[in-house]
């Protein structure tokens, strides 16, 4: 008889809920019940239980809460939004962009731009912010952290990053968002990141000097030139780089003038890496000389201005100089430039170089540029097939930002390649083409 009992009773159980998923009606959550327990250490957990329960239903619930009179419950909140990591949640961190409070709403900005790589925050010990990516003060000559080519981002993410980067009265939100419309290659916000570079505060005005450089508005140059003469030294040394990267030739003379008068050398060296970008043919005798410092920065910037400037005549200084440089850094721009100049022998050495621990990264960023050209194009297809898996994988990123119709064929095969980073690396690549192709 008790088996008989046990089994009626299951079966009962699976009828009741069978009728509930057919009524649509959802079984009550203890945890969104606690969200409105009297304890905010309660409330708090209840929080972080929901977020790492993966339930999507229990957004509106998080949504809510964002109006606890507790801070450190709104921070838990934001957290669990983003491990919930849907289309809702995203728009729900949106509110907590606005939210009163100066580390809440940073938290909420954070979150909403590191929606877009994966990335969750965390909140430890205190409810203090712990950042779980690297420094948002990336030197120009560190990797990329923004989002993939093509990466489509919501415009009302784009509008509350805006809104929060005019919004300079809590400073630290507005500097993380002047940051993050950047990693989010956010084209639409130039405007309200040119405004920003020109304000008072410090910190602010270099992220959003940073981010126009990442989204390479070139239009945006000419608006930066008076920057060049800023009190604050880090402003002027972002704006001597950020000028370079958007190519904005109006500023050469002044970016010379720095170079060579400029009592501070950090600021001399910027604004000899932005004439580098431009590689403008008046700087010639500029870069020649340079390519004999004893800074091997400077050493570097002048091998990559050469590289721009595409002068055969500076070949032969290229070839006197590699034979006494030690610095593989310094030797790698050289065989940059002698591939943009017309050397096809170094073009392998830069491929190969893509495997280097210490300078991968620099070779793919080389190879990027290089790439834009179609016959340099077509030369690289034939090292998608080298046996370094790390080659395969920064040349698969290459083609994201360079190739075109012609790349998709020659990508293909390695989106099957054994090599997971390999076989992501190339379905990105082709996404980004597509983006590219779509766009244009």
């Amino acid at each position: 008889m008790k088996r008989i009992g046990w089994v009626l009773f299951i079966l009962v159980a699976v009828v009741g809920a069978a009728n509930g998923a057919a009524s649509g009606k959802q079984t009550a959550n203890p945890l969104v019940d606690e969200l409105e327990s009297s304890n905010p250490a309660i409330r708090a957990k209840a929080a972080q239980q929901l977020g790492q329960s993966g339930d999507p239903s229990v957004v509106p619930a998080l949504a809510k809460a964002l109006s606890d009179p507790s801070t450190k419950v709104r921070r838990q909140v934001i957290v669990a939004l983003s491990r919930l990591h849907t289309a809702s949640a995203l728009h729900a961190l949106l509110f907590a962009t606005k939210d009163g409070d100066p580390g809440v709403r940073t938290l909420a900005v954070r979150a909403a731009v590191d929606w877009y790589r994966g990335i969750i925050p965390s909140v430890g010990f205190g409810g203090m912010i712990k950042r779980s990516y690297r420094s948002t003060m990336q030197s120009f000559q560190g990797g990329s952290t923004h989002v993939s080519p093509g990466t489509p981002v919501d415009p009302e993410v784009i509008s509350a990053l805006e809104a929060a980067t005019e919004d300079t009265r809590s400073i630290e939100a507005a500097r993380e968002a002047a940051h993050g419309l950047g990693v989010l290659l956010a084209h639409p916000a130039v405007p309200v990141l040119v405004k920003a570079a020109h304000t008072p505060d410090a910190d602010l005005a270099t992220n959003a000097l940073n981010s126009l450089s990442e989204i390479k508005d070139v239009s945006a140059g000419p608006d930066l030139i008076d920057l060049l003469d800023s009190p604050s030294k880090s402003v002027r040394q972002a704006a001597c780089v950020t000028v370079g990267i958007l190519r904005t030739c109006s500023a050469v003379p002044k970016l010379e003038q720095i170079y060579q008068n400029d009592a501070d050398a950090d600021v001399r060296r910027a604004a000899l890496h932005g004439l580098a970008f431009i590689g403008d043919p008046s700087s010639y005798a500029i870069f020649t000389k340079a390519l004999w410092s004893q800074n091997k920065q400077e050493r570097t910037y002048s091998a990559e201005g050469l590289a721009r400037a595409r002068d055969p005549k500076a070949m032969a200084d290229l070839n006197k100089r590699l034979q006494v440089e030690k610095n593989a850094g310094v030797r790698l721009a050289i065989r940059f430039a002698q591939t943009s100049i017309g050397d096809s022998s170094s073009l392998k050495y830069l491929v190969n170089s893509l495997s280097s621990r210490s300078y991968g990264e620099v070779a793919q960023s080389y190879l990027i540029e290089l790439a834009r050209r179609k016959n340099i194009l077509t030369a690289l297809y034939p090292y998608l097939h080298d046996g370094n898996a790390d080659v395969r994988r920064r040349l698969c990123n290459v083609l994201a930002y360079s190739g075109d119709a012609s790349s998709l064929p020659e990508l293909h095969p390695l989106a099957g390649d054994r090599n997971g980073d390999v076989a992501a690396a190339a379905l990105r690549a082709e996404r980004a083409i597509r983006a590219r192709a779509h766009a244009g």
